[in-house]
């Protein structure tokens, strides 16, 4: 479809098994999410790309645990163990990912001390990645999305192209969630209720 675009969410080694903040389930839908850049002719990908000493990062604090919460300017903020560190092994795509067609890799979460999930604004809910202004121009109506975690940077992502006015569609089997205190099903409700479509579908 011409004014439809398939947006691949951060399909990093380190979102993967063996990776510093692995998603159970992160390799196998790679097969997946392969066979739907096969089927799109508009092809976009995002990726995690964190300077070292992120203030996401829990070893930038002293005493602090992964998977806790610091309050930051722009709200509570999870704390994450190192990963997708700017030009690390983990910050690279899956080495099966079938990259060729992409024709765009944004780029997110290089602000040092702002967190970033949703592909569209980082985790102060201001700062802008350009994407909403890109897929506009190019004319694209319709996004459909995949990738990892899909209660995290698949979600957000999905509820900001919402809030951008863009139809929105997520292909369930082709994510993998982290699911930390119930955020799998809290973040499902949220898309539902904004109006994303869950396609159960196998791709």
């Amino acid at each position: 479809m011409p004014n439809e675009a398939l947006i691949v969410i951060d399909m990093q080694n380190d979102f993967c098994e063996g990776g510093a903040l692995a998603v159970p389930g992160g390799n196998a839908i790679v097969p997946l999410v392969n066979r739907l850049i096969a089927r799109h002719d508009h092809v976009i990908l995002t990726q995690d790309w964190h300077p070292p000493g992120h203030a996401s990062f829990a070893s930038t604090w002293p005493g602090a645990d992964p998977f806790g919460t610091r309050d930051f300017p722009y709200g509570p903020q999870t704390l994450w163990p190192d990963h997708c560190v700017q030009g690390t092994p983990g910050a690279a795509f899956h080495p099966d990912l079938q990259v060729g067609k992409a024709q765009m890799d944004v780029r997110k979460g290089f602000h040092p001390g702002i967190d970033s999930y949703s592909a569209f604004r980082e985790n102060d809910r201001i700062t802008r990645t350009g994407l909403a202004g890109y897929l506009t121009e190019r004319g694209f109506k319709r996004l459909v999305m995949c990738g990892l975690a899909l209660d995290y940077c698949v979600a957000w992502s999905a509820l900001d192209a919402r809030h951008a006015g863009f139809e929105v569609a997520i292909v369930h089997p082709a994510t993998a969630a982290i699911d930390l205190d119930g955020s799998k099903a809290r973040m499902l409700a949220e898309m539902r209720q904004a109006g994303v479509t869950l396609d159960e579908a196998v791709p």
